[in-house]
């Protein structure tokens, strides 16, 4: 398992719910988190390790001894709470390097499921409301650099210019990252698991 690097097409895609979570869904879930923690992140959606699914995870501390801190959101809604727009920088692990201000909402409600399928629902402010938002977007197919101003977007586009150029030779040099194998690798992992 590998996070995926814009502007590979699992990234634009609107996830599909999951209809069931079965052992082999569960271990790729909790293989995750140490992939998050070893890249530095605080959240990671599934279809930024190329899963086509609506479930995310994180862990606003960053620490993996911070067992506590760990959310698993399977097929989750949110709902902004009210309040002023707040600019802060984000990063993302699909665009390693890259940094730029976004506005989010303060508050958020988020409702869904845990690994065990249990009905969840929790607030988050701030920081962490931050990072539901950010791993919600990429359920949608929307990336932070999609909710960029217009000088912010100024500002890294010769750095996701450069994540493209990577990413296209990448495709040239590797069969299983034509268009075609990733549309069909989508396919086969929709057709296991996700509501059609």
């Amino acid at each position: 398992m590998e996070v995926v690097k814009y502007p590979h097409p699992v990234l634009r895609m609107v996830c599909r719910p999951l209809r069931k979570v079965d052992a082999e869904l569960k271990a790729m879930i909790l293989e995750m988190f140490p992939l998050m923690y070893a890249s530095k992140g605080v959240g990671l959606a599934a279809n930024q390790v190329g899963l086509p699914y609506r479930f995310f995870i994180m862990n606003p501390t960053g620490d993996e001894n911070r067992k506590d801190q760990e959310y698993v959101f399977i097929n989750p809604e949110i709902t902004l709470g009210a309040g002023k727009p707040e600019e802060d920088d984000e990063g993302c692990l699909s665009f390693p390097k890259i940094y730029a201000a976004v506005k989010r909402a303060p508050k958020v409600t988020i409702t869904g499921f845990n690994l065990d399928g249990e009905p969840v629902k929790k607030v988050f402010k701030g920081f962490p409301a931050r990072i539901v938002q950010h791993e919600f977007d990429h359920l949608n197919g929307i990336s932070f650099v999609n909710r960029l101003s217009e000088q912010e977007a100024d500002y890294v586009e010769d750095d996701v210019d450069r994540l493209v150029r990577n990413f296209r030779k990448e495709q040239e040099t590797s069969e299983s990252m034509t268009n075609e194998a990733i549309q069909k690798q989508i396919d086969e992992l929709l057709a296991s698991r996700a509501v059609v």
